[in-house]
Order: structure tokens, then sequence, then C-alpha cells
């Protein structure tokens, strides 16, 4: 999976506003460490997926310029300073990390035959092709999922208005005295 630009937005748009106040996460369980094997050619078929490092990493200052803006950093040119100064060398240096993790992850769900499928895919011109599209196609899923949402959004609001009625529930959650 490549990193897609509005995934890094989503993380850092919710995490940036609240990182003032927030409370360190309780670090989860130790998992069971995965065969180192299936880790290798998880790790491997991650970085094709990723496709060019310098590309990828490009591809997300457009949008954290954005989350500067969102998190009161109001003038383009200073946002864009930010991001060139700060973010975007942060990421840089732990680039390899989230490999690591996005591997942890595949190689907890899929074989190593079937990640070393997805690798061999990845390596032809339509695999390539399709690793360079990702920035662009995940902005266009993006928009379409944004476009859905304020679609359905009304029609979601009506119906959870009706259902927390409908259990007696107040606006804080709590069922009303009876």
């Amino acid at each position: 999976m490549r990193l897609s630009p509005w995934l890094v937005g989503l993380c850092l748009g919710v995490a940036l506003p609240c990182a003032a106040t927030a409370q360190p996460a309780p670090k989860p369980a130790p998992a069971a460490a995965p065969d180192p094997a299936l880790l290798k050619v998880a790790r491997e078929t991650v970085a094709q997926m990723q496709g060019d490092r310098a590309a990828t990493l490009s591809s997300m200052a457009a949008p954290m310029v954005g989350m500067m803006q969102q998190i009161g950093i109001k003038e383009p040119d200073k946002a864009q300073v930010l991001v060139q100064e700060v973010v975007m060398p942060t990421l840089s240096a732990h680039y390899d990390e989230l490999l690591d993790i996005q591997a942890r992850g595949f190689a907890t769900v899929l074989g190593k035959d079937d990640l070393q499928a997805i690798a061999a895919f990845y390596a032809t011109p339509a695999g390539k092709r399709l690793a360079a599209a990702q920035p662009q196609l995940a902005q266009i899923q993006l928009a379409g999922m944004q476009q859905w949402m304020q679609a359905v959004a009304p029609e979601m609001q009506g119906k959870l208005i009706k259902a927390v009625q409908a259990h007696g529930w107040t606006a804080g959650g709590q069922a009303k005295p009876h």
C-alpha cells in the first residue's frame, strides 16, 4: 500500500490539533514477531508498492501545507517553509520506520506466496505505473469520498437523530431518566 497523501493528511489532521493536550498513547502489547523470512518478503513488497521514495515524499508536501494551515499557520508561504524545513525532513528521516510498520502489518495478514505475487505484479510495467500513479489516485479517491460523505451526511444525520431519540438518549449519550 502506497503512503497516500490523504492518509497522512487524515492522520496528521486528527493528531496535530490535539498534540498540545494529548496524553501519550499506551503502547500496545507486543505481538508475536512474524517469521523473519516472511517479514523480509513483506518489507520488499511494501517498498515496491511505495514506488520511488522521493516521489512519494514529494507528493505529501502540498497536503502538508494544508495541514499547517489547519493547525493555525494561515499564511501559505510560512506553512510551506515549515513543511520544507521541518515536516518533510522528519518524515524522510522516519520513512524506513513506516515501511517496517507496514511490512509487519502485511506479514500478519498475507502469506509469503501472496506477498511474492504482489511484488511480482509491482515489478511489471503496469505495477510500476500503478505505484507511480498512487498519489494522484489517492487524491481522486479522497475527493470522491468527501463528495460521497457530503451527499449522504444529511440523510445519516437525520437517521442518527431519530436513533438517538428512539433509544431515549440525550445529547451527552446518557439515557433520559424515566
